[in-house]
């Protein structure tokens, strides 16, 4: 699955959730077919959680990651964002959040998810922050807590996302991948090198990982050209 998207758009929308605030624009119903092709690439199976990650950091994966919890909500799901990345996490602060308790709370401590989920101002979307950076995030990912919150979180909710670290970085990636029902990669055009992302997804199959596919950002069209194209990575 590849989704290619102008080069202004994504840089003049950062931090901005576009399928929210421009619902009708390109970039939305870019949003919506990788939404689509998602939900056909797990045809077999009801897709019920996910992760997206990237090959290396600053490739788009968080608002790409938030942009398509968006459209999951707008579709009637009930959806529950997660930050997994307890390094460098950012939807506490796209979403403006308090990050006192979060993911990592849940894992190091006896929480339940109803105490650490809050609501957002888009019906149907509830978010997880990372909570107080752990020092040891990749044990966290990989412990019968996370299994327990995956269950937890699954039992109710419709679809759980994860926006985990870039998998090159760390292991906490690869930990996580093998726990959820598909993996999403993210890759920028003319940042990612083809190397990287075939290691990435190298990477991530040894850890047995269920690749649903790709997103490419920032690929620049031509005036003339349809705005998004899309088929199988």
């Amino acid at each position: 699955m590849v989704l290619r998207r102008k080069k202004t758009g994504i840089q003049s929308q950062a931090r901005t959730l576009i399928a929210n605030d421009n619902p009708k624009s390109p970039i939305s119903e870019q949003y919506r077919t990788i939404r689509t092709n998602l939900e056909f690439a797990s045809v077999d199976e009801t897709l019920t959680s996910m992760m997206v990650t990237s090959a290396g950091p600053a490739e788009g994966k968080s608002i790409t990651t938030a942009n398509l919890a968006v459209v999951f909500a707008q579709q009637g799901k009930k959806v529950l964002l997660v930050d997994a990345d307890l390094r460098k996490p950012t939807i506490h602060y796209t979403f403006r959040l308090d990050n006192t308790l979060g993911l990592s709370t849940y894992l190091s401590t006896s929480q339940r998810l109803a105490t650490i989920a809050q609501p957002s101002p888009i019906e149907n979307l509830d978010l997880v922050s990372s909570g107080p950076i752990p020092p040891n995030p990749s044990e966290l990912l990989g412990s019968k807590g996370m299994s327990k919150f995956i269950l937890e979180a699954k039992q109710n909710y419709d679809m759980v996302i994860f926006d985990s670290p870039p998998v090159l970085a760390v292991t906490d990636s690869q930990v996580l991948s093998s726990s959820v029902d598909g993996t999403l990669l993210v890759v920028r055009s003319k940042q990612t090198e083809n190397d990287a992302a075939v290691k990435a997804k190298e990477l991530l199959t040894q850890a047995k990982a269920n690749i649903l596919g790709a997103v490419l950002n920032d690929r620049e069209l031509k005036a003339n050209n349809y705005y998004y194209y899309y088929g199988n990575s």
